[in-house]
């Protein structure tokens, strides 16, 4: 049966919203949202801790009680307990393990469940608010930093409770001692605070850079067959390594003060242990301690640099986590360009009809239009007539059936108007899998909307066909092959409402002609909206619209087709 303390397996439905005001009120959201992992993490690294600060003292009775001759009895007994501690130690550490992989575990879960979920809110809008660059980042090197921060919490803490009881009995035995213990411990912690805020803001430049050279190679490796056409490999090359040898000295930078952090680490803590052992040596000459006594300072002056080096491992951490968590925050806080009504008007039932009043635009229900309009105005006349408007805009509402497209709800939206557009990608997977993802469908819709695309070739030449494994972007596919498979996709998933930007583009004049009858039939009795010029699509349309580039609606273009 699987520990349910230590399962992961939690569903996105059922993670809360994140706290992503600031990044130590992220941090503490994920401690309150599942604190039993770190809960037990701190009680096991507790145990794990106090046997090894025990164990000198331990020793050092044990000389006592030889020197002051009281047999063999009282040294195996001592000796006794030091072993009992030792085999709890050993039994807190093997716990202690499962606990921090478990409380680390959670972190990483709950962190990529909710960018996971951020990233789907967002859905289009992600490409004009964020770099791909620094969504890749977080969700690779900002989660893992968050859960190493989760996973030193549990020895950090047991190490503060060692520290503090060694304190004490030291305290206990000599004040002199003690003083000097609980003196110089904390200040060998705060010596390295200094170092923190330096190695902090070098953390920040580095992960700057590494999200600027993410998106760069993501760019790069995507328009790899285009770059080669044009000749522009090698410059985009000397680019990429500029920014590579920026990400480089930021790494270099952020690695020499941490190596500093480290180095302070290790030589604070052992000068209060040279410190702690010269005075309890002369101590120890003047009588006023046991030699067994003297023994039991050094082993605990000794053990007191782990704690230290815990806590500087638990400051680097946790400094690191906060600048992990504030780019997690920076990609929560991102708001999706679509709202959810307050009352959400329910769409008719089937098909549907588009009219934007701004800009003239109307899309009979069930029938096929081709709107002509300059290139670079497609991509924002399709966002019209498929996203609500955002905050702030004033223009009139596109209309969907007679409901505004800001009073339906976005669910209901999603599910009966797609928009297609040549920038869409094919994600990895096998082909089949990549096609049917939206919703299960039989081997003849497949079949028919491949057909419809004049993309059955693409799969026949494909080593297993549809079972084939496709690489992220569908990067071994030529462009036309690329954009009939997207558009397959797009036919499959038979939405009331269809919006295709441009969608023959990269393929040739004969693999067009073919395509655009095989989709106005496959489309027949749903409505269709096509942005092209090609005169190929004003063919078949039932309706064409001329824009011009102040987006004023032209007149019709009876000659193209009229609604019968």
């Amino acid at each position: 049966m699987t520990n349910r303390l230590f399962d992961a397996s939690v569903a996105p439905a059922a993670v809360p919203e994140a706290d992503a005001r600031g990044p130590w009120a992220y941090l503490w959201w994920l401690v309150r949202v599942r604190p039993w992992p770190l809960v037990l993490s701190a009680v096991l690294g507790t145990v794990w801790m106090v046997p090894l600060a025990l164990i000198p003292l331990v020793i050092g009775r044990a000389i006592d009680e030889a020197g002051q001759g009281a047999g063999q009895a009282g040294v195996y007994l001592w000796s006794l307990f030091a072993l009992g501690l030792g085999v709890l130690q050993a039994l807190a550490g093997a716990g202690l393990i499962q606990a921090a992989v478990g409380a680390e575990a959670h972190a990483l879960s709950y962190t990529h469940r909710v960018l996971m979920r951020q990233v789907v809110r967002l859905g289009g809008a992600l490409h004009g608010k964020a770099r791909s660059g620094d969504v890749a980042a977080s969700a690779a090197a900002d989660v893992e930093s968050i859960g190493s921060a989760f996973e030193v919490v549990g020895r950090t803490i047991g190490a503060v409770f060692a520290a503090a009881l060694v304190a004490v009995a030291l305290t206990a035995t000599s004040p002199v001692l003690g003083l000097a213990v609980l003196i110089g411990v904390p200040a060998a912690v705060l010596g390295i605070g200094p170092l923190l805020r330096p190695l902090q803001e070098r953390d920040e430049a580095q992960r700057e850079h590494m999200g600027v050279a993410t998106s760069q190679a993501g760019d790069i490796v995507a328009g790899l067959r285009i770059l080669r056409g044009i000749g522009g490999e090698a410059d985009f090359a000397e680019r990429f390594r500029r920014t590579s040898q920026e990400v480089r000295r930021a790494g270099e930078s952020a690695g020499r003060m941490e190596a500093w952090l480290q180095a302070a680490g290790v030589f604070l803590p052992g000068l209060v242990t040279v410190g702690i052992v010269w005075l309890g040596a002369r101590l120890a000459l003047q009588g006023t301690i046991t030699a067994g006594e003297l023994v039991a300072f050094y082993g605990a002056s000794a053990f007191l640099t782990l704690p230290v080096s815990t806590a500087t491992e638990a400051a680097e951490t946790l400094s690191l986590a906060k600048v992990a968590a504030g780019r997690v925050c920076t990609l929560l806080r991102l708001t999706p360009g679509s709202t959810q009504p307050a009352h959400p008007q329910p769409l008719p039932p089937g098909p549907l009809s588009l009219v934007d009043p701004h800009t003239g635009i109307t899309a009979e229900a069930g029938r096929l239009t081709v709107v002509a309009a300059p290139a670079d105005l497609a991509g924002g006349l399709s966002d019209r007539l498929t996203h609500p408007g955002g905050p702030g805009d004033d223009t009139p509402v596109t209309r969907l059936g007679g409901v505004p497209l800001d009073r339906v709800d976005l669910t209901e939206l999603r599910s009966r108007v797609l928009r297609s557009r040549p920038a869409d990608t094919l994600f990895s997977g096998t082909l089949r899998e990549e096609l049917t993802a939206e919703a299960a469908r039989s081997p003849e819709e497949l079949d028919r909307a491949l057909f419809a695309a004049d993309a059955a070739d693409v799969v026949e030449a494909l080593p297993a066909g549809l079972d084939t494994y496709v690489d992220e972007g569908g990067r071994a596919l030529s462009g036309g092959q690329r954009q009939r498979l997207v558009l397959a996709r797009a036919l499959l998933a038979a939405s009331d409402v269809l919006v295709l930007e441009d969608p023959t583009s990269s393929v040739d004049a004969h693999t067009e002609a073919r395509l655009v009858e095989r989709v106005a039939a496959l489309r027949a009795g749903r409505t269709t909206v096509v942005f092209s010029d090609s005169p190929l699509w004003r063919g078949v349309a039932d309706r064409v619209i001329r824009l011009d580039a102040d987006r004023a609606p032209g007149r019709p273009d009876r000659s193209a087709g009229v609604p019968s």
